[in-house]
């Protein structure tokens, strides 16, 4: 891992310093203990003499303009680009993960170049952009420089969105929520047992900071990357489902994602689409109004479909994105109001 000078010295927020010099960071719920000389889970957030260092502070491993969709996030600012930044690191180890290249950074050297926050607004509004992402690795473990960003953001007139895997403590997303406007959040599973073994991590604070993220007003989407043997128990995807219209509401939209093999997981084939097609169905019957499939290009349930009189709104090929159906926020077919932030 690259540093410079400034990463080196820029301090953490969320933590405290004990009485011998270790630290307690309360920027996620695995709370880590760290003592002198070490990292936390994350591997980039370091003790350097009871002063936590946020060690990747303004160094990117990864720029780009991306459709929106690409998020995925289908219900704001629908057809639009968003400038989108990683880094390295994460504080999941998934056996599936698909970006292990860059969220474990010990697997191999990757190159990091420095772009400070006032930088990459810059660079989002000379691209023509509607919002900024932080995307690709896992965005809690690079929250001041995202905090920092955010702010440059807003008063640009640009909208901020989180690719998170939600397990950001409570308290840490009460002092960033004023400098963000999306979470898009993973819920890998409704099994905490499928959390333990696969991610090294519990379901329940990411349940409970995604409502907390809702009490804030930040538009929520989520999705769940179906894996044969895994999380594809219809009865389990039920239950999530049920927990989602209750804590989120009817509207969410939740996107179910299919499964490639990669990383530590090649022993599974891909998804059945058909398994899919039986998440869709059950989600519509249970009173979501906008599930959607994702890794399945050009199949119709990539679509947005109005609630009230079932005609597309938007239509998806790929991430090319029509929304000539969709007047402001209102079905042009039936007149109904939509939930789209636009």
């Amino acid at each position: 891992m690259q540093n410079n000078k400034d990463a080196q010295e820029k301090e953490a927020l969320q933590y405290t310093t004990d009485m011998n010099g270790s630290v307690r960071c309360s920027l996620c719920n695995h709370r880590c203990h760290i003592p002198d000389q070490r990292s936390g889970r994350c591997g980039v957030r370091r003790n350097h003499a009871g002063r936590l260092i946020a060690g990747t502070y303004a160094r990117v491993s990864a720029e780009a303009v991306d459709p929106i969709e690409k998020k995925p996030l289908y219900h704001f600012l629908p057809g639009t680009r968003s400038y989108s930044l990683g880094s390295i690191g994460c504080n999941f180890s998934c056996s599936h993960c698909q970006n292990w290249h860059i969220s474990q950074p010990e697997l191999m050297d990757i190159p990091l170049h420095k772009i400070l926050p006032e930088e990459g607004v810059r660079r989002a509004r000379s691209q023509g952009c509607s919002s900024v992402s932080w995307t690709y690795n896992e965005p809690t473990i690079w929250y001041e420089y995202t905090r920092d960003m955010g702010e440059f953001a807003h008063r640009e007139g640009l909208k901020t969105v989180y690719v998170t895997n939600g397990y950001m403590t409570e308290d840490a997303l009460n002092n960033l929520a004023p400098f963000l406007d999306a979470w898009r959040v993973d819920l890998k599973a409704f099994s905490d047992r499928f959390y333990r073994s696969v991610c090294k991590a519990r379901l329940q604070p990411v349940l409970d900071t995604t409502i907390r993220a809702r009490e804030l007003g930040l538009h929520i989407e989520t999705v769940t990357l179906i894996i044969p043997g895994l999380n594809d128990d219809l009865e389990e995807i039920g239950d999530l489902i049920d927990w989602v219209i209750t804590n989120l509401g009817s509207d969410t939209p939740m996107h179910f994602t299919r499964f490639h093999p990669d990383f530590h997981m090649t022993d599974r084939p891909a998804t059945p689409v058909q398994t899919l097609e039986k998440i869709y169905k059950l989600a519509k019957e249970k009173g979501l109004n906008f599930p959607y499939l994702g890794n399945v290009g050009g199949h119709p349930y990539e679509h947005t479909y109005c609630p009230s009189c079932e005609e597309i709104v938007i239509r998806r090929a790929g991430y090319s994105v029509d929304t000539s159906h969709l007047q402001g926020i209102r079905c042009d077919g039936c007149g109904a109001s939509l939930p789209f932030i636009r």
